[in-house]
């Protein structure tokens, strides 16, 4: 199985919206693609106070086709969706892992 994790910092102004847009537009839309066969979406407890909050979405992939397929075809658009609606409001970085 492999993990597709995007790390997100929103600034605390819009981090409700931004969870609110996350679980019923940008989630959806991903699944969508059927590269993934679940998710889920975990706020970090721990983390110093710097303005923002962080939040980790973790899509599940049987195979890494189906992640790359989704990074090349798809990323791109639902990341400038991103952009769109929080400029300058976050930051994100994206990392995949495979069960061992």
């Amino acid at each position: 199985m492999i993990l597709y994790n995007l790390t997100i910092n929103i600034e605390n102004d819009v981090h409700e919206e931004w969870l609110a847009w996350a679980k019923e537009i940008h989630i959806p839309k991903a699944m969508k693609t059927s590269a993934f066969t679940e998710y889920r979406i975990f706020k970090l407890l721990n983390e110093e106070d710097n303005g923002g909050t962080t939040y980790c979405i973790q899509y599940f992939a049987n195979n890494m086709w189906d992640v790359e397929d989704y990074q090349e075809n798809y990323s791109p658009g639902l990341l400038q969706e991103f952009y769109d609606k929080f400029p300058d409001k976050f930051v994100i970085f994206s990392t995949v892992l495979e069960t061992v």
